[in-house]
């Protein structure tokens, strides 16, 4: 099991433990605990438009680089042959 999830259901125990402990002792100032998110399942990452475009750019910048490698690569290997 790993360590993540060991962890969450000591978490899921923990707050299940002390809603007893509040129903038990009477106490009327104890609210429920907030339920632990389903195993498993992460929240998303959501990116802002400035990082989207930050991101972009730099792609943009890459692939024109590989472009401009595999054109310059191509060009030497396809030198014309000489005439016999």
């Amino acid at each position: 099991m790993e360590v993540n999830k060991i962890v969450q259901e000591l978490d899921r125990e923990i707050a299940m433990l002390q809603q007893a402990r509040a129903l038990l002792s009477g106490s009327s100032s104890a609210r429920p605990a907030k339920a632990a998110p389903a195993p498993g399942r992460r929240r998303k990452h959501h990116l802002s438009p400035e990082g989207r475009r930050r991101i972009s750019e730099a792609l943009k910048r890459r692939w024109a680089k590989r472009r401009k490698a595999a054109a310059v690569k191509s060009a030497k290997s396809t030198k014309p042959a000489k005439a016999a």
